[in-house]
C-alpha cells in the first residue's frame, strides 16, 4: 500500500523524540523553539553532507551499473553472432556447387540482334563496301521483334561512326513510323553505290561522298517494294573507313 502522511499527533511524537541539546531545553520559550530550529537544520545539513560523501565513495551509481550490465550483455550476443560458423559471410566464396545444382539459364537472345539478317563479310577499306552495308542495315527492319528505331541503327552501327550512331538513334525517322502503321517487315534485296554528283564536295584521301540506291522489299497489309535513295559521307579513320552522315532521312 502507499506510505501515508503521519496524523499531526504523530508529528508531535516524532518531533519530541528528536534528542535536542541542552540549551534548547533551557531559556525562555521563544528561545527553545529557536535552540530546537537550529538543531534541526544541522542536522538535515549533516545528513546531506553524509549522503553526499558515500556517493562519492561508491564508484558505481545505479545508472552506471545499468549501463554497465547492457554493455556485457551487446558484447556477448556480438561474439556469439561472430563466433557462428554457419553464417554467410563465414562461408568461402569458393564452395562448390552442389552436384544436382543447374547451370545458369543461357540469356535469351536480344530481339533486335536476332532479327538482323547475316551480312555478308565487309571490305571495311572501301568506302562502297561500307556505304552499302551502312544503308543495308538500317533500312533492315522488324518492328515486331526490333520492338523501336534504335535496333534498325544497331545493325547499321558496325559501319557508322559514334557520333552519327548517337544522332540516329536520338532521332526519329518518319520511314519507321510508316512501316509500323502498315504492319511491314523490310528488308534490303539490292544495293547500288555510285558518285554523289557535283553539289558536293569533292573526294580527298580522308573524305569521299556515295550515294547508295537499296531496294527495299515491304511484307505487311499490303506487299510491296519501293526504292530508297540516300547519300552518305564516307571519312577514314585510318585503315578504315565509316559512315559519318547521311542525307535524305
Amino acid at each position: 500500500m502507499p506510505p501515508t502522511d503521519p496524523a499531526p499527533e504523530d508529528w508531535r511524537a516524532v518531533l519530541a523524540s528528536w534528542d535536542y541539546p541542552d540549551d534548547a531545553r533551557t531559556g525562555t520559550r521563544r528561545q527553545r523553539r529557536q535552540a530546537k530550529r537550529q538543531h534541526r537544520q544541522d542536522a538535515r545539513r549533516h545528513t546531506a553532507d553524509w549522503v553526499r560523501e558515500e556517493r562519492r565513495r561508491d564508484p558505481i551509481r545505479p545508472g552506471c551499473a545499468l549501463v554497465g550490465v547492457l554493455l556485457v550483455l551487446a558484447v556477448g550476443a556480438g561474439a556469439r553472432y561472430l563466433s557462428t560458423p554457419d553464417t554467410p559471410a563465414a562461408q568461402p566464396s569458393t564452395s562448390a556447387a552442389p552436384a544436382d545444382a543447374k547451370p545458369p539459364a543461357t540469356p535469351a537472345p536480344d530481339p533486335a540482334t536476332s532479327s538482323a539478317p547475316a551480312l555478308a563479310t565487309v571490305d571495311m577499306t572501301t568506302p562502297d563496301a561500307v556505304a552499302a552495308a551502312a544503308i543495308r542495315g538500317y533500312l533492315t527492319r522488324n518492328p515486331p521483334a526490333d520492338n523501336g528505331h534504335a535496333a534498325s541503327v544497331r545493325r547499321a552501327a558496325p559501319y557508322m561512326t559514334r557520333s552519327l550512331v548517337t544522332n540516329l538513334t536520338a532521332s526519329a525517322d518518319p520511314a519507321y513510323g510508316r512501316l509500323v502503321s502498315r504492319g511491314g517487315v523490310a528488308v534490303v534485296s539490292r544495293t547500288t553505290v555510285g558518285p554523289a554528283g557535283a553539289s558536293l564536295p569533292v573526294d580527298t584521301p580522308l573524305r569521299v561522298w556515295r550515294t547508295v540506291t537499296a531496294r527495299v522489299d515491304v511484307t505487311g497489309y499490303e506487299d510491296y517494294s519501293e526504292t530508297v535513295t540516300l547519300r552518305t559521307e564516307v571519312i577514314s579513320t585510318g585503315r578504315e573507313w565509316r559512315v559519318a552522315r547521311i542525307l535524305g532521312l
